[in-house]
């Protein structure tokens, strides 16, 4: 079974075909580090990881290349520098935001189990790839100067007799319906109302960086462009896959369509475009003004990280998603069972019925299901081999019921002493000193487990209810 993959912009399910199966690429929208990632900044990660893996599965570790961004320089990044530290100028301010909030999205998506990108691009380091692409677009025809900006103008790109994309396609949108109701800035400058801008003129004191080919004021460049730049850098100037969320559609990818291919005259810049759907908590949007805004770090220091990555990957990357404290739960007791299985089991090979799902448009709730057939089959070296490609497993079992007992402040060895006096009484017959040491720990959420062990001596185990 052949890899197909949905693409946004021919709105089909498609036969994956990359350009070189010795360098298959991939890039991916990352983070704008100016605070915690939410846990609606996790899913693109958790989804696009999977993806990552079944690539590498696919094709072999050293021929898959994964780009994820990194957002430094931002107006929000801005507002926390000056807010967090007054006393410092505003450039060292920002550096000691974006290298904080850096390394707590590094620690908690980590955390979730997801690979590091073969490459992590930051936005400041390619201001000069960002000048050129300007510098070409401005001769061509494609942007304009006005009062020290330099914009974009779709219009100019639909008008091209050449093969150019429209304008609009992969929002499937046309310039007067996104006129109409877009999110579009008013300006005097602008030739049109969807023209955007690929470099501003910075305020005093922001970061600011000498103007394409001094044809505007020295400024910063706009969000768009960043992207295309960092893609073209490391992936050049068409590769396989682009992805992100369902809200990057329009504005942010059509606008990098349009630059990356008015600048080096292609067809397409990536030729499958995949976007997670939205994620809501307990059925509500997530926002601050109804107190339900949630951090990968709130959660996480409730529920261990593959908890969350299982949680998400139980709905399909495309379909909305609600984030609710009983599918967190439910996926708890789905992770205590298969660590209690298969954590200890020698690597071997992924199931099929594992793969295939994901073969199908990372149909990852199938795949779940597959995992559950393999535990029920009881074959726990498959079940290993599959959480393992799945991004689970990664501790022993000895370190996940650990974890999830400091979590719960249970003293193991205050349990252990309580457990070796059960085993005396019963020893002795004493059977009401026996069932009151195990109402003891019932009531401390201890669930014991009477067995046998290889030599048929009786045997007792804990574990947390």
């Amino acid at each position: 079974m052949d890899l197909r993959l949905h693409d946004t912009l021919t709105r089909e399910k498609r036969a994956f075909v990359p350009l070189d199966p010795k360098n298959v690429r991939m890039y991916v929208c990352g983070p704008t580090v100016y605070d915690f990632a939410h846990i609606g900044n996790a899913r693109p990660v958790i989804v696009f990881d999977v993806l990552f893996r079944l690539l590498r599965h696919l094709y072999g570790e050293a021929h898959v290349k994964y780009v994820r961004n990194i957002t430094d320089v931002d107006d929000k990044i801005n507002d926390r520098a000056a807010r967090d530290f007054p006393g410092l100028p505003l450039n060292e301010a920002i550096r000691k935001v974006t290298e904080e909030t850096g390394r707590q999205f590094h620690a908690d998506v980590d955390a979730l189990g997801a690979l590091r990108p073969s490459v992590e691009p930051r936005a400041t380091e390619h201001i000069g790839e960002m000048s050129e692409i300007i510098e070409k677009l401005v001769a061509g025809g494609f942007a304009y100067v006005a009062e020290d900006h330099v914009l974009f103008s779709p219009q100019a790109m639909n008008a091209a007799n050449s093969e150019l994309p429209r304008y609009g396609a992969l929002s499937n949108r046309s310039l007067d319906e996104m006129v109409a109701g877009a999110r579009v800035d008013v300006a005097p400058y602008k030739r049109g109302n969807t023209d955007f801008v690929l470099w501003k003129p910075s305020k005093p004191g922001e970061p600011s960086w000498p103007s394409p080919a001094g044809i505007g004021a020295p400024g910063r460049p706009g969000w768009h462009i960043e992207c295309s730049a960092m893609a073209w850098k490391h992936l050049g100037t068409h590769f396989d896959i682009h992805g992100g969320g369902i809200d990057l559609v329009f504005p942010h990818h059509e606008n990098e369509v349009a630059q990356s291919c008015c600048a080096f005259h292609q067809s397409r810049m990536a030729n499958y475009w995949m976007h997670n759907g939205f994620l809501q908590v307990e059925s509500e949007k997530m926002s601050k003004s109804l107190g339900n805004f949630i951090t990968i770090r709130d959660l996480l220091a409730d529920w261990p990280g593959e908890v969350l990555r299982l949680n998400m990957l139980k709905t399909h990357y495309r379909s909305p998603i609600d984030w609710t404290l009983k599918s967190l739960e439910e996926s708890g007791k789905t992770l205590d069972d298969w660590y209690r299985v298969a954590a200890d089991v020698p690597p071997g090979e992924p199931a099929a019925s594992v793969i295939e799902p994901l073969l199908d448009d990372l149909n990852t709730p199938q795949t779940i299901a597959a995992l559950h057939g393999l535990r029920n089959a009881s074959d726990a070296a498959g079940l290993a081999a599959s959480l393992r490609l799945l991004g689970f497993l990664s501790e022993t079992g000895a370190q996940w019921e650990g974890r999830k007992r400091q979590a719960s402040g249970v003293d193991a060895s205050e349990i252990d002493r309580l457990i070796a006096e059960r085993a005396a009484a019963r020893a002795r017959k004493d059977f009401k000193e026996s069932d009151r040491i195990r109402d003891e720990l019932a009531a401390k959420g201890v669930v014991l487990k009477d067995g046998k062990d290889a030599d048929g001596k009786p045997v007792t185990t804990w574990e947390l209810a």
